[in-house]
């Protein structure tokens, strides 16, 4: 499937089958949400893959009461940075350093740029921008997944803080932002899987300025 066949294809679904997704299919949808777009390249979250049957379980039990969780192959949970601190932001800059093979006094003024934009804003602020990063990962896997004929769907409708509280988040320094369950979509029980796709018409969608 080219990409537009692959997005046709794709749906939120609401049921899953358990089977497990291929390990060479899991690092291609996380390796491109790794490649994803991210503002000054800072990625201000972390993305946990769970496959553990028992996690699963557990989220589902007390945070995420949709079936998709405890049906899928992996589930991705997408938690920004709470606070975004100066060592964060050297660390990102001594990678940029090492993976570039330059010396990091050369990136002093980027660095600056960083830092003195998340210190004009409050923690919160940061965390809503953090969050809006993680959503662009999030764009990035579904099509990824997409791409990969691996059924994702993206949940916003529970707790964030259940979700913290199950996977000890608050010590990490990490908030929860949204989950995306991989696996495969359950036809016989799925309502959705058989009606038809439907998105804005381009003309309404779209306005072009030539």
């Amino acid at each position: 499937m080219n990409v537009i066949e692959s997005l046709n294809w794709r749906y939120a679904c609401k049921r899953m089958t358990g089977a497990k997704v291929p390990p060479e299919k899991i690092d291609t949808i996380l390796e491109a949400m790794r490649l994803s777009a991210s503002s000054m390249g800072l990625q201000p979250y972390t993305i946990l893959v769970i496959s553990n049957d028992n996690l699963k379980q557990e989220l589902f039990e007390k945070a995420i009461k949709q079936p998709q969780i405890k049906e899928a192959s992996h589930v991705v949970i997408f938690a920004a940075w709470a606070k975004i601190s100066e060592a964060q932001i050297s660390e990102y800059i001594n990678h940029v350093a090492e993976e570039r093979g330059v010396n990091p006094e050369t990136l002093v003024d980027f660095k600056s740029n960083i830092v003195n934009l998340v210190k004009s804003r409050s923690d919160e602020a940061n965390f809503n921008w953090a969050a809006r990063q993680a959503y662009i990962a999030l764009g990035t896997g579904l099509v990824a997944a997409a791409a990969e004929a691996v059924d994702a769907t993206p949940m916003e409708g529970f707790n964030p803080a259940d979700v913290d509280a199950v996977l000890g988040l608050a010590e990490m320094n990490l908030r929860t932002v949204v989950a995306m369950p991989l696996g495969y979509r359950d036809e016989a029980n799925d309502f959705l899987a058989k009606v038809k796709k439907v998105r804005r018409q381009k003309e309404k969608l779209f306005i072009q300025l030539d």
